[in-house]
């Protein structure tokens, strides 16, 4: 097996996977409350990001990179990651009752949140400057730090997963 066949079998493996874990946890029918309805928003708002990531990752893995498609999928994840502070609106959260994977840290650590959210926007930042200018190494290097950003935000605000 070559290295790019290997590569391969791990991309449609990985990818398998990410969409099974999408399945697994999908928020299912909430009621039309304003909590049911911030979990739902929420939920679909991290698959946005989730979608995104993996467009620029993907594409990354080509011969011949799509700078375009590159930097509007970055220039979505800027977007997106700027609105994540109002996605956890009082009361979404497990004392809601209603399935959520948000910890109940987000609410009473709202400091370490907010500083994990800025975290994220920062480094979303200079992948969006990166992927506008071009720079498909620069973009590499920084979707790493990016990951590194999420990672950090969901181990200590989301609910494991299996």
């Amino acid at each position: 097996m070559t290295l790019m066949s290997k590569a391969a079998t791990f991309g449609i493996v990985a990818g398998i996977m990410m969409a099974t874990g999408a399945v697994a946890h999908e928020p299912g029918n909430l009621p039309n409350t304003p909590a049911g309805k911030a979990i739902k928003a929420r939920h679909d708002n991290f698959k946005q990001i989730g979608a995104a990531n993996k467009a620029i990752s993907d594409e990354l893995k080509k011969d011949a990179p799509d700078r375009k498609l590159i930097a509007d999928n970055a220039a979505k994840l800027k977007t997106l990651t700027t609105q994540i502070p109002s996605w956890f609106p009082k009361g979404s959260g497990p004392e809601s009752k209603l399935p959520t994977d948000a910890k109940p840290e987000v609410w009473t650590d709202p400091a370490k949140f907010s500083a994990a959210i800025n975290r994220a926007q920062l480094e979303v930042s200079r992948l969006q400057q990166l992927a506008a200018a071009g720079d498909l190494d620069g973009v590499r290097g920084q979707s790493r730090a990016v990951g590194a950003s999420c990672k950090s935000c969901h181990e200590s605000f989301r609910v494991p997963r299996n």
